[in-house]
């Protein structure tokens, strides 16, 4: 038994640049191969995978093992290249009595056939040989490959990369250097954090979710939709609060803005929380105690924030007080009053808790049940 010192030239240059047929068997043969083509092409990297292998071969001699050295050729084309290389190696393990071999190679690509010698021999090792002055070339080049051969890398890198040149010279062209500059740069600076938050995955599920619920009929899909149009209403409306307002600097206008839309606001999560309320009630399942209790919360919420944002603006003279009408009923008669900001507050105050306690209660009494299981002895 001896060991096979093999040289693997996957595209058969070496046999060709000497005028040789493959395999090339033995250390005078190889070393006459090497000279040979040295002098075709001295700068070709397979002179140095030569030159390994006599090296390789020479180690393993000189440690009282049984070498063989050979070269390996195999075509241009893969699958021919791996027949080839495939029969080669069969014939010398018939004939020189191998049963383990050392590989050696002066490419990535070349190793790709490493596993056709691998079913038909024990490999000990893969060495590659690459030229010093070449090492980073190399590997950038098939860092480069790697990235070519992914679509999905190509289509987030090179796509916004392609459409920024051709844009470019336009906004150049039309608009100066220094709009042309400001403006791909903002369109990649918001690209980069379109990417780098997820954006583009959390719509993708968004949309799923709803192609989902509107394959299985869920109410919620046509509820959500309603509350996003009032949720635009308030929007708008406290916009259109905000744009009649003169002075007061900033939080005035804020708390106008807040003022004016919230009770717009309010209806819209009470629309979305509708729907899905709706939907657990027509999965004849008990219903959870956190979506009966969401209406009342909004609610709540809704009332607080209103009469917060009321007191600043009552009391930066931007809202008239509350007027009560006289009450006579009977026997009991109220005069008409107008309510201070701090009366005014605490009334909005006590009727969202008051309405979140309701919540509470509802919540209590009418949703399903969700005790935790106890361990038992």
């Amino acid at each position: 038994m001896s060991t096979l010192v093999v040289c693997l030239d996957r595209s058969g240059r070496i046999t060709e640049a000497a005028g040789v047929a493959p395999p090339v068997v033995g250390w005078e043969a190889v070393r006459s191969l090497v000279i040979d083509v040295g002098l075709a092409d001295p700068e070709d990297s397979r002179v140095n995978c030569l030159l390994e292998t006599l090296r390789v071969a020479r180690e393993l001699r000189d440690g009282d093992e049984r070498v063989t050295v050979a070269v390996v050729s195999g075509e241009t084309d893969s699958v021919g290249a791996g027949r080839s290389i495939a029969a080669q190696i069969e014939a010398l393990r018939s004939d020189h009595d191998v049963d383990s071999a050392v590989i050696v190679t002066d490419s990535a690509d070349d190793e790709r056939f490493v596993p056709v010698i691998e079913s038909r021999l024990s490999v000990d090792s893969v060495d590659r040989v690459v030229v010093r002055q070449a090492r980073d070339i190399e590997s950038t080049y098939y860092l480069l490959k790697q990235f070519l051969g992914d679509e999905e890398l190509r289509q987030t890198t090179l796509v916004p990369l392609g459409l920024a040149l051709l844009v470019f010279p336009v906004l150049l062209t039309f608009m100066g250097p220094v709009i042309a500059v400001a403006s791909i740069t903002a369109v990649f600076g918001l690209f980069l954090i379109y990417k780098g938050l997820g954006i583009d995955a959390y719509l993708s599920r968004i949309a799923a979710g709803v192609r989902d619920a509107l394959y299985s009929g869920q109410v919620s899909v046509v509820t959500y939709a309603v509350g996003a149009g009032l949720a635009l209403i308030g929007v708008f409306v406290g916009l259109l609060g905000v744009s009649g307002h003169d002075g007061g600097g900033v939080f005035v206008p804020a708390m106008r803005f807040t003022f004016d839309s919230v009770p717009w606001l309010a209806m819209a999560a009470l629309a979305a929380s509708a729907g899905r309320l709706l939907d657990e009630a027509m999965r004849d399942e008990p219903l959870a105690s956190s979506s009966l209790n969401l209406p009342f919360g909004v609610i709540a919420l809704g009332l607080v924030v209103r009469g917060f944002s009321a007191y600043f603006l009552q009391r930066s003279d931007a809202l008239a007080p509350t007027a009560v009408p006289p009450i006579d009923v009977g026997v009991v008669s109220v005069e008409g009053f107008a309510l201070s900001p701090l009366q005014r507050l605490a009334a909005f105050v006590v009727a969202g808790v008051v309405v979140s306690l309701v919540g509470v209660r509802v919540a209590t009494r009418f949703g399903g049940a969700t005790p935790e299981a106890t361990p038992t002895d």
